[in-house]
């Protein structure tokens, strides 16, 4: 009798294992370039405000609040004939400088300012220096952790001081400047009266006083003196071809038109190791 083979036991027919699904993280981005947040400081830029001279004092009392109350200012700066102190030979100076100060100190508080010396100054640099500061130096601008240097000069009666050229010859490439002084420089297509305006040479003499590795760091210059407003974005002279030069307007009663009355709002920009300014006129009528 034949024997039955035994049945073949079924093959268990194999599942692939279930894989588990890795989990996919997006990686950051590499940049090349690191990011830097810029940075801006608002500051104000105010001449000629004659305090003592005719209504000086109350268009200067209307002006001022109007420039600290418009954005987060970081500084001030006031550019000579902040005072009519060399009238009558000087006898009212003290106290046409101290309403001057009272005022800005009222109306500015903990705000820091520097003031340039004026021709209705010259005169007067004891009691200058007494009630505001010396009358040329330099300082970290407020708010760009010393990235830029402000600088005001002496040039009162038209010709820049030795102290004053001689501060300009240490400067360097390791910041950005701008610079303040009272009388304009020379510079093409200016429209203020000849009269209110540097010699040529003088204003070759500032010029060429800037070491050539720091005139391309010269972010603006302003004056005053003229008693209008006028602006040059570039081209001053070799070096400088990014410097914007700046006459402001009056801020007092003193040969002041009611047209030519305002301030400049200034606006510096820090990114990194690149710093700009922008300056914008304001009228006050």
């Amino acid at each position: 009798m034949a024997m039955k083979k035994p049945a073949r036991a079924k093959k268990k027919q194999a599942y692939p294992k279930r894989l588990r699904q890795p989990v996919l993280r997006a990686r950051p981005k590499r940049s090349s370039r690191t990011s830097v947040n810029a940075q801006t400081v608002r500051f104000a830029v105010i001449g000629d405000s004659h305090v003592g001279y005719g209504n000086s004092q109350a268009i200067f009392a209307g002006l001022l609040p109007k420039a600290a109350s418009g954005g987060n200012k970081r500084f001030f700066i006031f550019g000579g004939d902040n005072a009519q102190a060399g009238a009558d030979h000087g006898s009212h100076a003290d106290a046409y400088y101290q309403a001057f100060k009272d005022q800005v100190t009222q109306t500015l508080g903990s705000i820091p300012y520097r003031t340039s010396i004026g021709n209705w100054e010259a005169s007067t640099r004891p009691l200058f220096v007494k009630h505001l500061n010396p009358v040329y130096g330099q300082m970290n601008f407020p708010g760009t952790q010393g990235k830029v240097k402000y600088i005001w000069l002496d040039c009162a009666l038209g010709a820049f001081s030795s102290g004053s050229l001689r501060l300009l010859r240490n400067l360097d490439d390791k910041s950005f400047y701008v610079i303040d002084f009272h009388w304009p420089l020379n510079v093409p297509g200016i429209t203020v009266d000849p009269s209110h305006v540097l010699s040529k040479t003088e204003t070759e003499k500032f010029y060429n006083a800037i070491p050539f590795a720091a005139r391309s760091k010269v972010l603006a210059i302003f004056t005053h003196h003229g008693h209008k407003f006028f602006r040059k974005l570039g081209n001053l002279y070799s070096g400088y071809a990014k410097t914007k030069f700046f006459v402001c307007g009056c801020s007092g009663d003193y040969k002041c038109k009611s047209g030519d009355r305002g301030y400049y709002d200034g606006v510096l920009t820090i990114n990194g190791n690149t710093a700009s300014l922008e300056a914008y006129r304001v009228q006050v009528t």
